[in-house]
């Protein structure tokens, strides 16, 4: 028996020393060592093992569990950018924001028309929407972009693409500002999609064949670590724009990383997450595989507050679930 837990608390050390690996993502950019970018794709799993071991300790009656129980404080916050439970805001919500991963409108472009139609949104961004001119009621898209696209009740008074003049068939990632004038006041809403994957699920489906299954592993981890390089990169000029952005910033879109991720610490420096402000439940977003993605986001500016966040699981539109954030501006 003490062999198996002397097991058991190396097991648990090296479970925490990855966990902690997955915070280091806030200070060591992917370019320097991005592993713990990697690390952060597995966050949900080392979190339960963690959580389930410690349990082990304390029905074990050791000391150590106090320990760990202890240790494990520094997660509260990355768990709930995962799934978290909020209480009721009180203050009244005066602009609701849609953001939807439309996949190039292969699940139908009629069915996603008529589901924004119903929400009465006052902006909607799409990413992965091909060019394509949605018939949206009171909603008008006043730039073309090959990739997002930014639809609003309101005007319109600049615009910038960020990443111009680089998009092709290896840069897919795409991310544009519109200053928008609501009630009087303006605000910069940044609409992005990062660099994807490009995974198919026969790319990522193990089948039990250990030859075959060692070289999909391969195969992805050669994937993702020039995908979060280039993410690097494109995070800094995301966060330039919000950086040297005059009025209060909204952004969103998708961001093909987790919480938790480098990208995910960079992007919302001094924003307020709305799923961590406001949302309930699971935050997962992505639903094309069976695991836990949350990588659609809405960040705001600590001026504007995030009264309700959701995920809308009841129809599927993409690969992707839609996003509702209303958010008080006052």
């Amino acid at each position: 028996m003490k062999i198996f837990r002397l097991i058991v608390l190396i097991l648990h050390l090296g479970i925490l020393v990855l966990l902690f690996g997955v915070l280091l993502n806030a200070y060591i950019p992917p370019k320097v060592f991005p592993c713990f970018n990697l690390i952060s794709l597995g966050f949900p799993l080392l979190i339960i093992g963690y959580v389930l071991i410690t349990f082990f300790w304390i029905f074990s009656w050791k000391k150590r569990a106090f320990a760990f129980m202890f240790l494990g404080l520094f997660f509260l916050n990355p768990v709930k950018r995962w799934v978290n439970y909020s209480t009721e805001k009180k203050e009244a919500a005066d602009l609701k924001i849609v953001s939807l991963n439309v996949k190039g409108g292969k699940f139908g472009t009629e069915n996603i028309e008529n589901f924004i139609n119903q929400q009465n949104a006052d902006i909607v961004l799409f990413q992965e929407d091909s060019g394509y001119e949605y018939k949206l009621n009171n909603l008008k898209k006043n730039y073309t972009s090959p990739i997002v696209s930014t639809y609003s009740k309101y005007k319109t008074i600049a615009h910038k693409e960020l990443f111009e003049g680089m998009y092709n068939e290896e840069f897919n990632a795409y991310a544009e500002f519109s200053d928008i004038e609501i009630k009087g006041k303006i605000y910069r809403v940044i609409n992005l999609y990062l660099q994807p994957f490009k995974f198919e699920k026969s790319m990522v489906k193990l089948n039990g064949n250990t030859e075959q299954d060692e070289q999909k592993v391969k195969g992805i981890i050669k994937r993702l670590i020039p995908t979060f390089k280039m993410h690097q990169d494109q995070v800094a000029s995301i966060r330039t724009s919000i950086d040297e952005s005059p009025y209060p910033v909204i952004l969103a879109g998708d961001l093909n990383s987790v919480p938790n991720s480098y990208e995910y610490y960079n992007l919302s420096k001094n924003l307020n997450d709305a799923f961590f402000e406001a949302g309930s439940g699971s935050g997962t977003s992505f639903h094309d595989y069976k695991y836990p993605l949350r990588i659609d986001f809405v960040f705001t500016s600590p001026s504007i507050k995030p009264v309700t966040y959701h995920v809308d699981r009841s129809i599927k539109l993409s690969d992707h679930f839609p996003v509702i954030s209303t958010l008080s501006l006052k």
